[in-house]
């Protein structure tokens, strides 16, 4: 049992002990705009302050929560909320960066929601729209993968999520994303760059924790919210204050979305 193991069991125990629940089944990470969905999943059955389990740090990041839920749905399942979600701009560890996600598995959970706020180098898919995700490039130069960790990455994201996501939103655009280190946000020149990889969403998280989530045999849907184009796409500067807007403006929507989603995940 590799470290990472160890002391991602060690936080599921302690999550056990603090919300009553002995297994998961799906696990929810919320980023910025998405919050609002885990009061349409199901009943709070019990949460923890993220930075009391092992191996999380104080929450910093406004936007999001600082707790670990524990839903349960109508049909009796549950689901895990990951608050104080640990962006690699603030750990510089994608270690840590993938902590959550590993304990969700070790909680017992075997489909993964994974959520984000991002920049869009498509002027026609601009803010407040949904992407579905189909792919990532991770550009952080970084991974939470340790030795002969050949992980197939092939179809991260699960075709049969995304046609369960189509099924409730027919006008979901597919994206590719790439993750950047960050804080800073990324240049017009970046931005030129990473369309000619091939992205079209660009932003600070989601593909380090997809590593992870794909060596622990999760199933993942992906899902990104718009809050503003990308450097140099729209003319305007950025500012994190606007980020936030869109997605308390969004709230409600993509909320509904994610809970129906949910609700047809089996």
């Amino acid at each position: 049992m590799t470290d990472a193991t160890t002391r991602a069991a060690e936080a599921a125990d302690a999550l056990r002990a603090a919300t009553g629940v002995d297994s998961f089944d799906i696990a929810l990470v919320l980023g910025s705009g998405w919050g609002g969905a885990a009061d349409l999943i199901g009943e709070e059955v019990g949460s923890i302050e993220a930075a009391d389990l092992p191996g999380f740090d104080a929450h910093a990041v406004a936007g999001h929560s600082s707790r670990m839920r524990a839903l349960r749905t109508e049909d009796g399942r549950h689901v895990l909320v990951l608050g104080s979600r640990q962006h690699f701009y603030q750990v510089r560890d994608a270690g840590k960066v993938a902590h959550g996600v590993r304990m969700a598995a070790a909680a017992g959970a075997t489909q993964l929601v994974i959520t984000n706020g991002c920049g869009s180098t498509r002027p026609e898919v601009g803010p407040g729209s949904v992407v579905l995700l189909a792919d990532h490039i991770n550009f952080t130069g970084a991974t939470p993968l340790a030795g002969a960790s050949f992980v197939d990455m092939t179809q991260a994201y699960s075709p049969r999520l995304r046609e369960l996501a189509r099924s409730i939103d027919p006008d979901l655009p597919d994206g590719v994303y790439i993750q950047f280190t960050g804080p800073q946000y990324e240049t017009p020149a970046e931005v030129r760059m990473a369309t000619i990889l091939g992205a079209n969403l660009v932003g600070m998280s989601t593909a380090l924790e997809v590593l992870a989530a794909r060596q622990a045999g999760l199933e993942i849907l992906g899902l990104s919210l718009v809050t503003n184009l990308a450097a140099g796409i729209g003319g305007e500067t950025l500012d994190h204050s606007e980020v936030l807007d869109v997605g308390a403006s969004s709230g409600p929507r993509i909320s509904r979305l994610l809970a129906d989603i949910v609700e047809g995940m089996r």
